[in-house]
């Protein structure tokens, strides 16, 4: 699939990788893009800067609690009013907890109505119209930590774990209805999730983290080949494959890498 001609939602987008892909979009000849992110104004600054980055492509912004059904089909509806259609929908929205058994109820359930359901409801917001086309693209921010793990935050495993699963499901079940889907997992990027706001935070992923922009550049390679895992770290594909063949040596080194980020990062991974 070429992103150019076609329409783009991208929530998540007033910062890191969702604004990155929202220009990358925009910059290889989509038609309309959609900039939605909690942060209203954020997503406002953006749209402005896609649009100025490609006057030809129609852009605007909105303000979406991904987390809310109501609002993410409110999204569409608004997408599909302005651009006729939405092609691509980059669910990207996510968030991170760094905390184990000691998260609570309700932040388990913050972290899953935004790393899972979100997932869920754009599916079901945007599926009807692609099904009656039979054409459509679910492009879905997960991370390595979905095929792998992720020290220092249970609640973050978990989720980007059922997102992954979720995924499959809807290639599954819909794969050969024209509908595709890709999941983007990439292990440490150079945003305020990685870095901190002020750049103040540490952690071992920052050693071979990449720039948001090199995500959405191997996430618009990925969408051309239709591949399922978009994966802007290649090693991790063999990290996956090592997990696959011998589950037990992976866990004992995984086991010592969580030493080793407990005693050099105070459990901090990311």
């Amino acid at each position: 699939m070429q992103v150019k001609d076609k329409t783009v939602v991208v929530t998540g987008a007033a910062t890191g990788i969702g604004r990155a892909l929202a220009l990358a979009f925009a910059q290889a000849g989509a038609r309309g893009v959609a900039i939605a992110d909690l942060n209203a104004a954020g997503a406002a600054a953006v749209a402005a800067e896609v649009q100025a980055a490609a006057p030809d492509c129609k852009v605007f912004a909105q303000g979406v609690d991904v987390s809310d059904e109501a609002a993410v089909q409110s999204l569409a509806d608004e997408a599909t009013r302005r651009f006729g259609q939405i092609d691509v929908f980059c669910s990207n929205a996510g968030i991170i907890l760094r905390k184990g058994l000691d998260a609570s109820a309700e932040e388990w359930q913050r972290i899953w109505d935004i790393n899972v359901m979100a997932h869920i409801h754009a599916a079901k917001a945007v599926l009807p119209q692609m099904l009656e086309r039979g054409d459509g693209y679910f492009v879905n921010t997960v991370s390595a930590a979905g095929l792998l793990s992720q020290i220092g935050s249970a609640p973050y495993a978990v989720t980007k774990h059922a997102a992954i699963g979720f995924a499959e499901w809807l290639s599954i079940t819909y794969g050969d209805r024209g509908i595709k889907v890709s999941c983007i997992c990439p292990q440490g990027v150079q945003t305020n999730m990685l870095l901190g706001e002020n750049g103040e935070r540490k952690g071992f992923l920052q050693e071979g983290s990449v720039t948001a922009e090199h995500v959405a550049a191997a996430t618009l390679e990925g969408i051309a080949d239709e591949r399922f895992l978009i994966l802007p770290h290649p090693e991790v594909l063999e990290y996956y494959r090592r997990k696959g063949q011998d589950y037990d040596r992976w866990l004992h080194g995984m086991r010592r890498l969580h030493e080793k980020v407990m005693q050099e990062f105070g459990g901090i991974a990311v």
